[in-house]
């Protein structure tokens, strides 16, 4: 138990470290508190936010957005991503397309998302779901295609058929690579989408952060960055638990 928070205490010194400076530049004029008010009055922010359901309702609409555009991608990224790394002619077929589409950023194309598909909800979703597609899907290939030739080879002196060969093969040997992708379109989806709610939302975190900028509501515009960055961390945390759980045999 003592080592357990010795190790706690360890992993988080740097951010409290970070959170004192942040309270003790301001207060001996290091910085001007207009513009970087001390953390303890952010935090007074946040708790008013908190309260007036400001912060719940816009944290809601962003955590919805977020995840309804990564479930989507994970679902069609995961098996698009098999299937082109393990069948050569689909990746023959669709590998000009790819190389295309992923170097085009996703906020690029946030004017067409919005003329396309409106200012609400579907667009939002839409250009998370395109922003993560790429590192789950480009992970998910590259998973499939470096698998260790010596354990393929095995498997197939042992006769397995091809679907056999991919079930249990494949498929365990890419999960690691896959997971890598998908934490980091986990970052993603919460990057793009702030940005989206920035340029056209009525709530949000992204539009918490704009609105309190514009308005001059410092301490609440560092609330909702505040907000933003324990979500991420959150997501992050949550992801690699479930990572954990299907790599378990690496063990």
């Amino acid at each position: 138990m003592l080592r357990a928070g010795r190790r706690a205490l360890a992993r988080s010194a740097a951010i409290l470290a970070l959170l004192a400076v942040w309270e003790i530049a301001p207060r001996v004029e290091l910085v001007d508190r207009t513009f970087l008010p001390p953390f303890s009055e952010v935090m007074a922010a946040w708790w008013d936010l908190l309260l007036d359901g400001q912060l719940i309702a816009n944290v809601e609409a962003s955590v919805v957005r977020s995840l309804a555009g990564f479930g989507l991608a994970v679902a069609i990224a995961v098996p698009l991503g098999l299937l082109i790394g393990w069948y050569r002619p689909v990746s023959d077929l669709l590998n000009p397309l790819l190389e295309v589409f992923r170097n085009t950023a996703a906020l690029a194309l946030l004017p067409v998302f919005v003329l396309l598909l409106g200012i609400g909800e579907t667009s939002k979703i839409a250009i998370v779901l395109y922003a993560c597609t790429w590192p789950i899907l480009l992970n998910t290939i590259s998973a499939v295609r470096t698998v260790d030739p010596t354990l393929i080879k095995l498997a197939r002196s042992m006769d397995l058929p091809a679907h056999r060969l991919f079930q249990k093969v494949i498929l365990p040997a890419a999960v690691p690579t896959v997971f890598t992708g998908i934490r980091l379109a986990g970052a993603v989806s919460i990057l793009v989408l702030v940005a989206a709610e920035m340029v056209g939302a009525k709530a949000g975190l992204g539009y918490l952060i704009n609105s309190a900028q514009y308005n001059f509501a410092i301490p609440q515009m560092y609330a909702g960055i505040v907000t933003l960055s324990a979500f991420g961390l959150l997501f992050n945390h949550l992801l690699l638990a479930v990572e954990r759980r299907f790599t378990s045999w690496r063990a």
